[in-house]
């Protein structure tokens, strides 16, 4: 005959340890814990004051210049802006004999970067890689000039320039009256003497990215190579620099957007004069500048962020799809 009702060893087993029974509450009461009503509200705080400085600062400001390069505006009361549709932009490429200048100049800096301090940056982390004696010295001292801003570098190099008293031109014996060279003032010096100060800054950029990419390469391919009889240049030529890739892509990015919104070093310099003008110089001087132009500088701060944007869109788009495959 049987019967339903549970034995003592089912109701032992039913009811649970008290140790585990107490430990199960303690961590119930833990997790209460962390969201009291003030864990919440520190983390609202901490989250949504960075959030709306972002929004307010970076999204709304860059809407409000989209909006205003269709405007004419001069920054004295909301009363004086005037809606002129496109007129910024066929002035900017038609009547504006600084425009294209500026664009040039922007090109020839980023293929200064890419050809002068992009590859001696290479071969920098090349040899910091094979873990010489003081690497890490060697890794602070090239690396210095990228922590320090901009506008010290600025001073540091118009000390360099200086006609009278400054390294290049007494080196060079140029320091003497009626043989000055005027390295900042002259426009057809000044141009690449900006971009000297702002390549050597750009080197210690580079060899911290290709330091890098050449720290996550797998030993097992140069074993591999040395095994089949290569040099160290067949191992870094066919091995090692295919495996560079990603990095490769990443300094393309960067140094675009490095020559697009180069402004302190030439700020500092000449403020844009003659030889060194710049998109980013030029909407500085219309926005801020004696006659404030904000809708026609504004225009000019949209050309320069269409032509970022056709830069960082495809980047950010395969960046995504190899998330996914992965």
């Amino acid at each position: 005959m049987t019967t339903d009702t549970p034995t003592k060893s089912q109701e032992a087993a039913a009811v649970p340890p008290p140790g585990r029974a107490s430990e199960k509450k303690r961590i119930q009461q833990g997790h209460k814990r962390l969201l009291t009503r003030r864990d919440r509200i520190t983390l609202a705080f901490m989250a949504g004051v960075p959030t709306i400085l972002h929004v307010v600062l970076v999204w709304v400001t860059a809407l409000a210049s989209i909006l205003l390069a269709f405007t004419s505006w001069d920054g004295i009361g909301f009363d004086s802006i005037k809606w002129v549709g496109f007129d910024n932009f066929h002035q900017l490429f038609t009547d504006n004999p600084q425009f294209w200048p500026a664009v040039q100049h922007n090109v020839i800096w980023f293929v200064v970067l890419i050809l002068i301090p992009t590859p001696f940056g290479l071969f920098l982390a090349v040899q910091l890689d094979k873990k010489i004696r003081f690497s890490r010295v060697y890794q602070t001292a090239f690396f210095l000039p990228v922590v320090i801003s901009l506008a010290c570098i600025g001073f540091v190099w118009q000390l360099i320039y200086n006609p009278d008293t400054g390294l290049i031109n007494s080196i060079i014996g140029a320091n003497k009256p009626g043989h000055y060279i005027d390295w900042i003032g002259d426009p057809k010096l000044n141009l690449w003497a900006v971009l000297i100060a702002a390549s050597w800054r750009h080197t210690g950029y580079m060899m911290i990215l290709y330091l890098a990419g050449l720290k996550s390469v797998d030993p097992s391919l140069r074993e591999a190579s040395a095994l089949d009889g290569a040099n160290e240049w067949q191992t870094f030529k066919s091995v090692i620099f295919p495996t560079l890739r990603p990095t490769n892509t990443v300094v393309l990015v960067v140094t675009i957007i490095e020559a697009l919104r180069a402004f302190d070093l030439v700020f500092v310099f000449n403020k844009g004069a003659q030889g060194t003008e710049l998109l980013s110089i030029l909407v500085t001087n219309n926005i801020i500048g004696e006659s404030s132009r904000i809708g026609y500088g504004s225009a000019i701060a949209v050309v320069l962020l269409f032509i970022s944007l056709i830069v960082i869109i495809p980047y950010l788009i395969a960046t995504f799809r190899k998330e996914r495959r992965a």
